[in-house]
């Protein structure tokens, strides 16, 4: 259809010029003292040559105004790809690991000038993996410098990784408080701050940002787990010199973060502290809720028996829950031998010799042997005594025999 239109409009304008050819029309031009006279038709393609003169130096005339300003956006142009050129590759060399390689490629994009405040970030974070702290602080500013509002936030987070490489976790807490302060608080934020309170000691701190943490899953469940028991540990450390606020502090604990490790370790500092009453409570709700961690039930039974309690009732009530453990757990060397020492604080002889030889049936130990021994010479067996007196020292203090 397209092509019909254009073969009627040549047959028209064919056409048009045949008459117009034939036109035998004058045209007189006075211009005293001249006086032309020229043919219609001539006159007509004498205005078209004219105008397709006129047409072609008035283009010609503005391409050449023109020619400076193209020279400047092709120049701009180039300049743009070899910045993003050197962007690209800065940026993949710094995830490759070659942080001199990106530190160079970075540079030369910021030299450009199209992307100096991102530049000026990659270069400062291939400074600070090179551990470069002075490089590093020269490229922040340099960021900052280039557009201080998009490049703050980065850089202190840059600033505050720095500091922690160096050992100043005061001076990364203050980098993290602008992050906060511009941009909230962000799981990168709250990694970095954690790591800091771990540094300072600030237990409270540390497990406040690691529930904050599980709570946007911005943690591993095992790797919050190891932290969660590393500060409650040290947490009881801390307040080893005062049972009564370790004791406090343990019994205010959720009760799925007081594991059974943790148990033993408040236990044996509250034991340290003279506090054996509530040691024995903590390890009996430890061992009731044991479920499938039966590799702490030999300490928690050892720590038991170690225990003081005056012979008597309470004493009895001991007895009683190891015993029940032992149901449960009839070779378990160590809670025999835990029974043992209970029994013989109860004078109750024949049952602790019992107890004290089943655990050496299951596995013989420097502790069970010197328990009897001593048992026998009070049961005045001096032969008996002396033997297991002799194997004892032959195990060797705490370590079992083969």
């Amino acid at each position: 259809m397209r092509s019909l239109i254009w073969l009627l409009v040549l047959v028209i304008l064919a056409v048009a010029a045949s008459l117009l050819a034939r036109n035998d029309g004058v045209v007189l031009v006075l211009l005293p003292p001249w006086r032309v006279e020229i043919s219609l038709t001539f006159l007509v393609i004498l205005l078209l040559l004219a105008f397709a003169l006129a047409y072609g130096l008035i283009r010609a005339l503005c391409f050449s105004l023109a020619l400076p300003a193209q020279a400047r956006a092709y120049r701009q142009k180039r300049e743009h790809a070899e910045a993003l050129a050197a962007m690209e590759n800065a940026t993949r060399l710094l995830f490759a690991g070659r942080y001199g390689h990106a530190l160079r490629a970075a540079e030369s994009a910021w030299r450009v000038g199209q992307f100096a405040a991102t530049a000026a970030l990659i270069a400062a974070r291939a400074a600070q993996r090179m551990r470069k702290t002075e490089e590093t602080a020269l490229w922040l500013e340099r960021a900052q410098a280039a557009d201080e509002e998009k490049t703050a936030v980065a850089a202190h987070m840059i600033g505050a990784e720095t500091a922690l490489e160096m050992g100043d976790e005061q001076a990364a807490l203050l980098h993290l408080q602008e992050v906060q302060r511009r941009h909230g608080r962000h799981i990168a934020a709250l990694r970095l701050e954690m790591r800091a309170r771990q540094g300072t000691g600030d237990v409270e701190g540390v497990l406040r940002l690691l529930r904050q943490l599980e709570k946007r899953g911005g943690m591993p469940e095992e790797a919050a787990r190891r932290i969660r028991r590393k500060m409650h540990q040290q947490a009881l450390m801390q307040r080893q010199a005062n049972a009564d606020e370790l004791l406090a502090y343990f019994n205010a604990l959720p009760k799925g973060e007081r594991t059974p490790r943790l148990a033993e370790s408040a236990a044996r500092r509250l034991h340290r502290a003279g506090e054996d009453d509530a040691a024995a409570e903590i390890v009996e709700n430890a061992i009731a809720d044991l479920g499938d961690a039966d590799d702490v039930l030999p300490d928690l039974a050892e720590l038991y028996g170690q225990l003081t309690a005056t012979p008597g009732r309470a004493l009895t009530a001991r007895i009683a829950h190891a015993e029940a453990w032992l149901a449960a757990h009839p070779r378990d060397a160590r809670l025999l031998l835990a029974l043992g020492r209970l029994c013989i604080r109860q004078q109750l002889w024949g049952k602790a010799r019992n107890y004290l030889e089943a655990s050496l049936s299951v596995a013989a130990s420097h502790e069970a042997h010197f328990a009897l021994a001593c048992l026998l010479d009070t049961l005045e067996e001096p032969d008996a005594a002396n033997r297991h007196f002799r194997l004892a020292a032959s195990v060797g203090e705490g370590a079992p025999s083969r």
